[in-house]
């Protein structure tokens, strides 16, 4: 795959610089926020230029995947590298492949969505607009990237406007969820820029070009340290136990729209990191490691879902199912397979809608009941039926329900893990019941938070409230449609990646043939001179 790249970079040169259109259009319209009419003058200015950028920046990103992106290639398409600072060997690279289409376009639809959702942001509508503008840019940077020291910038990039968005329109703990999210997301990104360095001075060559730095592929302590650094760097961002604390706080905090930004699009880009550098770049020392993936994985799923049972605050208790959840990513990159590839990329596409909605629709009823305390509400069922109705469908899909998109991705895991012979077969039986665990408790703390909100003894200070508007329930619909869609029709979603995966699959195990044989040499040779 690798040994082709510039016979295929030439050839899937973008005629049209489609994925820079993408990337700079948020950011270029935000410069124009300033500009505008806004919060006590007209705050609807701000919005709807938001709306409408970010409406045609989905439209951009559904016509060139459509059009010019083929899923049967598992390598680099619309390939755009333009010299930026020649002195620094930085490069505007950009391209796509599976691992990063399919989270642009989950990234676009969800940021878009919460820009719908943030209607009744009424103080600082400009700077506000123009964060989550600037926000949508940066993540569109880091799933496109092909350029070390571009993707380093776009991670960084990433973290000022969600800093500002917790700190200026959170709740009254924002200040310290603000800080702890800084503190932890911007102590990792330095281990990922020495780990990244490292890569770069490792060859023959400088170079910060990612296809470049995968074709190194460095074992030993070297490759051990870098992996480490990877996995540490991109496991806060996941989140990975120990490492994920800032979540819950950050959700707690934070105002629905920018949940929904934070489950539904941030998480991800640490897996998709972890593909790209730790799976990628360093196949040896994840063949090591993968086992303590697959561990890692065990305790997120666990931890997360009896985690979620201590709390009493609707949002921090998704938080923590969302913990749980990004542990059956763990355990698919653990698990070494095309099917347990697979499927943590179908969990990521999977956990974003559904978290999205899940955080949507509490935002829904934290407007009128302006509570998020689990004991303060309860009778919601009688006067707000359809947002009950939505909270209740988007829990049976976190839940992994059959037919929905969280029922597909896990059993693909799950499948993932059993079909590798890599494992001993107590491994993978320890493996699938502890994992299983989680399934059965996930079930208990969402269906319990449903009964104590919607169905426990009637406030009778929220009996006259209204439900949903239709502007509302047209973000819920969005958002539980393609839910429903790749859980009866998971194609949608695997024939944009598999290919790519099956790649990453055939590249390991390629790897791993190669070790054996190695060993195997290195052990007759003992032996003659023995």
């Amino acid at each position: 795959m690798d040994a082709n790249f510039a016979l295929l970079a030439a050839s899937s040169e973008a005629s049209f610089p489609w994925l820079s259109l993408i990337v700079l259009l948020p950011a270029a319209v935000a410069l124009l926020m300033p500009l505008l009419p806004g919060d006590g003058s007209d705050p609807k200015w701000p919005r709807s230029l938001a709306l409408a950028t970010l409406g045609v920046d989905l439209a951009l990103m559904l016509v060139c995947f459509s059009q010019h992106f083929d899923g049967s290639i598992s390598d680099l398409q619309l390939v755009e590298r333009v010299s930026w600072v020649p002195a620094l060997g930085l490069e505007w690279s950009l391209a796509a492949d599976g691992l990063s289409a399919p989270l642009v376009l989950l990234s676009g639809l969800v940021t878009l969505l919460s820009v719908a959702a943030s209607w009744n942001i009424k103080s600082k509508t400009r700077l506000y607009f123009a964060l989550m503008l600037v926000q949508a840019s940066a993540q569109g940077l880091v799933f496109l990237s092909q350029d070390f020291l571009l993707f380093f910038l776009a991670w960084e990039l990433e973290l000022v406007p969600v800093y500002l968005l917790i700190a200026i329109w959170g709740g009254k703990q924002r200040q310290y969820a603000a800080t702890k999210f800084i503190l932890y997301t911007a102590t990792a990104s330095l281990l990922i820029l020495l780990s990244g360095l490292a890569l770069a001075f490792s060859g023959d060559s400088f170079s910060f070009n990612l296809t470049e730095l995968s074709t190194r592929s460095p074992g030993g302590s070297f490759g051990l340290l870098c992996y480490l650094g990877f996995l540490v760097g991109f496991g806060v961002k996941l989140p990975m136990f120990p490492l994920h604390t800032w979540l819950p706080d950050a959700h707690g905090e934070a105002n629905a729209p920018v949940s929904m930004l934070l489950a539904g699009v941030l998480l991800k880009m640490g897996g998709y990191a972890l593909l790209r550098f730790n799976v990628q770049m360093l196949p040896e020392i994840h063949l090591q490691l993968a086992p303590a993936l697959v561990v890692l994985g065990i305790v997120n799923i666990v931890y997360g879902a009896l985690n979620a049972f201590a709390q009493d605050n609707v949002k921090r208790r998704i938080a923590c199912s969302s913990v749980s959840h990004m542990g059956f990513v763990l355990l698919g990159i653990g698990a070494i397979d095309a099917l347990g590839i697979s499927g943590a990329m179908l969990q990521m596409i999977s956990h974003g809608l559904i978290a999205a909605a899940m955080f949507f629709v509490t935002g829904v009823f934290y407007e009128r009941t302006e509570t998020l305390s689990i004991p303060n509400m309860g009778g919601l069922a009688k006067a707000l039926p359809i947002t009950f109705a939505f909270f209740l469908a988007s829990s049976l899909a976190s839940l992994a329900l059959p037919g929905m998109s969280g029922f597909v991705s896990e059993i693909t895991v799950f499948l993932g893990i059993t079909a590798n012979d890599g494992f001993t077969i107590g491994f993978r039986v320890i493996t699938i019941v502890l994992a299983a665990i989680g399934l059965v408790l996930t079930p208990v703390y969402l269906l319990s938070l449903c009964r104590r909100v919607f169905f426990g003894p009637r406030i009778p200070a929220l009996a006259a409230i209204g439900d949903m508007r239709p502007r509302e329930l047209l973000i819920g619909l969005t958002l539980l449609v393609p839910t429903l869609a790749i859980g009866f029709w998971p194609r949608l979603a695997i024939d944009v990646y598999e290919a790519t995966t099956n790649g990453l699959a055939e590249r390991l195990q390629a790897t791993a043939l190669l070790a054996t044989a190695l060993l195997a040499t290195a052990l007759q040779s003992t032996a003659q001179i023995g």
